[in-house]
């Protein structure tokens, strides 16, 4: 499906349907209001009413601001998709709200059919944004920039959704270098020879069953005269069986999401580079996949991490800790960065604490904290903090090693990951890094706003839009 930017005024614009996002005072003002109080349509917020026999789409809007139109113009990409209508136009507000009418459509109307062996036909192929009266090469880079960070969260998208047999971590590592290629991004590749060497010794324990080798993947987004230097971190667990410490088999299905982190941070770099930002961006991935054999990891084990910290194993089903732990280590020897974000579908335990549909955010600093809360607010992404404290952090003590992989009590399971991540975070560098629990927000079995089954991409237009803004 193509999206157009035309500077016309919308009735010079030749197209199948128009659609029209609406409040309640609009109403009073259209010509076929008449018509329209008598079908009961009130354009109450993501309500909808179709007039076929005079070709046009209304949908309701409550306010004008980015976040009503991304939700109204998910409601009319789907009516459109479900329709015969070819063609389709409609006014842009204004500069503010374009972002959300891109990614209202955009995002409203992904569906991944890759495994569909007959992908039902949609008939639309266009759709024309109409910018008559506004300042076009504003609106003009407004409406690129939007549709390249609604792009890389598809990209984001199709990787969650990619099935286990096919996205493994040989094949993330081949996935990350067609990247690379195609983005002109740095590229370096640990497998699990160099892993050893680099006594990543939790990291590797967590993939020693699988039949698929582990690897640490390192892109780089090099501008020249950066502002700022950005390390992101991905948990990349192309599938999760939770290990000896299996799952039950209704909490196995899904765990292909559980490379979500590694995935959002393939598309944050894919966006900043096609944005062109003046900020260097390092991409560090954990892919690995956490199996059972005759060779797993136990519970008991202790392992010894890159930084030489031990770690008891009370549950192998802690894994995804014990991967970003090494990642971590290594992404601080690599780069002396300003900001350190790792993204993670950590715990169930975040989705207790802020339900399902909102990223945890955890870390020391209040200033990183504010911004990407802002960031949050402006991009559409629900993100709320959880607080650390010492009390917590004591759960964490382990009798025969330096620290336990899991809390000895379950509440606050949230916090606690992060805290242990936390003890691999070096003192001068507490300040600047910020821990994003992704577990609820990174994937969907129930439509939700932009979101459709599957993989969300959460964690892409927000801390893209906190680098846009980054000072």
């Amino acid at each position: 499906m193509n999206i157009e930017l035309l500077n016309k005024n919308i009735s010079d614009i030749s197209a199948d349907v128009t659609v029209l996002l609406l409040s309640s005072d609009d109403l009073e003002l259209h010509a076929d209001k008449e018509l329209i109080k008598l079908s009961g349509f009130k354009a109450e917020q993501d309500s909808k009413l179709f007039l076929h026999e005079k070709r046009i789409l209304l949908c309701g809007v409550e306010t004008k601001e980015s976040d009503d139109i991304r939700s109204a113009s998910v409601i009319a990409i789907k009516a459109l998709k479900s329709s015969n209508y070819t063609t389709a136009k409609v006014s842009i507000i204004d500069n503010d709200s374009l972002a959300g009418l891109v990614e209202g459509i955009v995002l409203g109307g992904y569906e991944y059919n890759e495994y569909k062996s007959k992908p039902k036909e949609i008939a639309l192929s266009n759709i024309f944004l109409a910018v008559n009266d506004l300042d076009a090469k504003f609106i003009g880079k407004t409406f690129n920039d939007s549709m390249i960070i609604a792009k890389a969260t598809c990209f984001t998208r199709d990787i969650v959704n990619q099935a286990p047999q096919e996205l493994n971590p040989q094949t993330m590592v081949t996935l990350a270098e067609k990247l690379a290629s195609d983005n002109s991004l740095g590229c370096n590749i640990l497998q699990e020879n160099d892993l050893e060497k680099e006594k990543m010794g939790s990291m590797l324990a967590v993939g020693r069953a699988s039949i698929h080798g582990s690897a640490l993947i390192h892109l780089s987004y090099k501008p020249a005269n950066p502002k700022k230097v950005i390390s992101l971190v991905g948990k990349g667990l192309t599938y999760d069986s939770g290990g000896l410490s299996l799952k039950p088999a209704t909490s196995m299905v899904t765990m292909k999401m559980d490379k979500a982190g590694a995935c959002a941070v393939l598309g944050i770099i894919k966006a900043v580079s096609e944005l062109k930002l003046d900020i260097e961006v390092h991409a560090f991935i954990g892919a690995v996949e956490n199996m059972i054999g005759g060779n797993a990891y136990k519970p008991d084990d202790v392992l010894v991490s890159r930084s030489g910290t031990t770690i008891e194993v009370r549950n192998t089903d802690a894994e995804g800790r014990l991967v970003l732990a090494d990642v971590l280590d290594y992404a601080q020897d690599t780069v002396s960065a300003d900001k350190i974000f790792d993204f993670a579908t950590l715990t169930g335990a975040c989705m207790v604490a802020l339900g399902q549909y909102t990223t945890g955010l955890m870390g020391h600093s209040n200033k990183i904290k504010h911004d990407i809360l802002r960031a949050g607010s402006n991009s559409g992404e629900l993100v709320g903090s959880l607080p650390f404290n010492k009390h917590l952090k004591k759960l964490l003590k382990s009798e025969i090693a330096d620290i336990s992989n899991t809390a000895s009590k379950p509440y606050g399971g949230a916090i606690t990951a992060g805290l242990f991540l936390d003890r691999f975070v070096r003192e001068e560098n507490k300040e600047k890094w910020m821990h994003f629990d992704i577990a609820g927000s990174a994937y969907t079995e129930s439509p939700w706003d932009c979101n459709g089954y599957g993989g969300t991409g959460a964690g892409v237009r927000m801390v893209t839009n906190y680098l846009q803004n980054i000072k």
